[in-house]
Formats: C-alpha cells, structure tokens, sequence
C-alpha cells in the first residue's frame, strides 16, 4: 500500500534557497590569472599583446586547491651546554611534547576517524597520500587513545550538563565488541549528545544512563523506558505512525483501526507544523483537544475485547496506558512530538558499526563513546570538531585548561 501524504523526489526541493559559492576578496587569493582571447569572435582579428591589459568588468572564477604537502616539518632540537662547575645539561621540549605529531595533524587523524567513519589502516594510507607524512596504523590508535584520555574531564562534564537539562531523547542501537552483542545508548539535547556502550538494552542500563534525571524523556515504546512514569515521558509519534500504517495495511476492522489513526496522526503534525510557525501554547492545546478527544475514543473502542479486535487490541490498550506521555510536547517547552533527535544522533554511529563491526576493547569503546559525543555535540553547535580537538590537544601540550564541549 502506498504511503499516505505526497511523496518528495530526492534532492533540492521547489522553492528552496539556494547554496551557491560566494567570490572570495582578492587579497585571499594566492594568485591571479588573467586570460585573453586570443581573436575577434565577430572579424576573427588577432589580438596584439599591447592590447591584453587588464579592464574593468572581468569575468572572475575561483579555483580552491590543495598545496601538493600539507604538512611541514620543525625539527626541535634539545641542545647540552656546559657549566664551569664541570656539569653538563641537556634542554627540553617543553611544550612541544614527545609526540612527533602536532596538535592539529593529531586532531585531524581524530576527526576524520570518528566523524569520517575512516579505518586505521585506510587513514595510515590517506595520511601519506594526502597529507604527505607517513603515520603507522599503531601509531594512529595512539593519537586516538591519547584523544580518548584527554576527552574524559570534558565527557564527564558534558554528561552531567545534558542530564541537568529539561528534556532529552533517548534512543538505543546495537553494538559489538570483539564480536560480542552490545548496546550503543545516547541521550540528547538541544546542544549536545552523549554516548555510553554497555551490556544490553535494559531499563538497569537506563538507569546507569539517566541517574536521577527529573526532566522529560523522549523515547520510542521499548519496554526498559516503562521504567518512567508516563507524565516523565513523551513517545515518539513517528513510531505511532508507522505503527497505524501497519494496521492500515491489515483487513477489515484493523484496517480501519490503522487508517482512523494515521488520519488523526496527520491532523496532529499538521498542528504541531502550524504551532512552529505562530509559537501560540494556548493555540495548540485548543487545535490539539479534537485530535486527543478522537483519538481516545478510537482507542477505548478497540480496546474492547472482541475478536474483531484481537490484532490490534495490545496496541491500543499499550497507547491507553501511556496516554500522558502522548501529550508531553503540547504543554512542556522544548518537547517534541518525535525522537527525531536521537535517531539523527545515532545515524552516524549505525553506518561506523556497520562499516567496523564496533570495537576490540574496552579501551577502544570510551574513545568511541568520547570522541561520538565530541562529533555530535559540535555538529549540533555548529562548530567545527577539528578547531575543537586542536585547541584540546594544545592546551594539553602547553598545560592549559581543557576547553569544555558545552
């Protein structure tokens, strides 16, 4: 059956703004080139070189290129001097540090990592042939693990800053490590997002996650989230409609059953859209009683224990027993009626699990759970990860504080 609402074409949709290159100013260029014509396109008279002389009114194209090395080298050399008394004493590196790889070639080898999903072994290839400096696959999993250390201190604080928000979303995924079934859990907010690996999908692991959190969670209805109370929760309403497609899809009374609720799901994101636009809670509350009013009575009646009812009775009887934590978003600000935000969260790490087949150590899981969050959370504040992980490999080189995620 075909899905209900029209269906977008992939790609830029009508109407949209589009994204096009801005001229650079001159004084960013490394060089200018000006190009001639060489004839008269209407007589075909060659021109003279006294006459190919800059004008006014030139067509301008910029080209962006990478130089053929990227990366130089210093040579730091610890010098030994001689006192009269006889004692002679080597310099140090001071904050130059042991490692022969500096603070951005070190964040970029992180970077591309863990948001570029790129192996060790490909990214000790790709070192050499776009970088132009050669770093081992061992040598790779040191900076990645020297990364992980230094990311501890702000992990810890990024965790504590989510959890002390008014809202998340939570959402699970599987995970492997050394081919063993684990589960990946994030938690997100409007600004950040953290990750945490663990045994398995269970509301212990849940807990573990979330501690004491009193705010509003936004989930989908896997049974480890029945460990909140309904008036703490807001189900994802994107899960719902898949849901009443399902039954839209079944025969007789359960098609019918599935086809009221999508209608009523329509209704529902159609007012929440409209809600975004004017920003009026009174508004939506009252656009949003109908909807409830309907809804409820075509849950109560397929409640009923007839056998009419019996495919689609649990489903409805489940929705009666969270019926608070339906209607979160409508009277909590900063809640929304789907768990958008944690699934586009996890997008990235689903395609690096199936890309990795997840981790070989507990060692390799904090980086990920680390680095993952680092990636998100800048991505969600529009911030670039690689300035991050510079400025974090920096100060530890100089000594410095540790620059926060949040």
């Amino acid at each position: 059956m075909k899905k209900e609402g029209k269906q977008r074409k992939p790609g830029g949709q009508p109407g949209h703004r589009g994204a096009g290159r801005s001229l650079l100013a001159e004084s960013e260029m490394k060089d200018i080139v000006d190009h001639y014509p060489e004839e008269c396109s209407g007589c075909g008279r060659e021109f003279t070189d006294s006459e190919k002389v800059p004008r006014f009114g030139a067509g301008r194209h910029q080209v962006a290129e990478l130089p053929p090395t990227a990366v130089f080298y210093v040579e730091h050399r610890t010098q030994r001097l001689r006192c009269p008394c006889g004692k002679r004493t080597r310099g140090t590196l001071g904050t130059v540090g042991e490692s022969p790889f500096g603070p951005l070639l070190q964040a970029a080898v992180v970077a591309l990592t863990a948001r570029n999903r790129i192996s060790r072994r490909d990214l000790s290839e790709l070192s050499g042939e776009l970088f132009g400096v050669g770093i081992s696959v061992g040598a790779i999993d040191a900076i990645c693990q020297r990364a992980s250390g230094l990311l501890a201190g702000p992990h810890e604080r990024l965790t504590r800053q989510v959890l002390a928000s008014g809202a998340i979303n939570v959402d699970e995924t599987g995970w492997y490590l050394a081919g063993e079934n684990r589960t990946m859990w994030t938690a997100s907010s409007a600004q950040a997002a953290i990750f945490r690996i663990v045994e398995n999908r269970h509301q212990d692991r849940l807990q573990e996650l979330i501690g004491d959190f009193s705010g509003i969670v936004t989930s989908d209805r896997w049974w480890a989230y029945d460990l909140l109370d309904a008036e703490q929760r807001q189900a994802c309403w994107s899960h719902l409609q898949r849901d009443f497609r399902s039954h839209s899809e079944g025969l007789d009374a359960q098609q019918q059953f599935g086809t009221a609720g999508l209608a009523l799901t329509r209704r529902l994101f159609e007012t929440w859209h409209a809600y975004q636009e004017h920003g009026d809670r009174d508004r939506l509350i009252a656009e949003m009683t109908p909807v409830q009013n309907e809804l409820r009575e075509l849950l109560e009646h397929a409640a009923t224990k007839t056998k009419r009812h019996r495919l689609h009775r649990r489903f409805a009887n489940n929705l009666l027993k969270l019926w608070p934590a339906l209607w979160t978003f409508t009277t909590v600000p900063g809640v929304t009626p789907t768990n958008n935000a944690a699934e586009r969260s996890l997008r990235g790490p689903v395609i690096h699990r199936k890309l990795s087949h997840g981790n070989q150590s507990d060692a390799g899981e904090r980086f990920t759970e680390r680095s993952l969050s680092a990636s998100v959370t800048c991505r969600l504040q529009h911030r670039s990860l690689l300035t991050y992980l510079r400025e974090l490999f920096t100060a530890h080189q100089t000594g410095g504080a540790l620059p926060a995620l949040l």
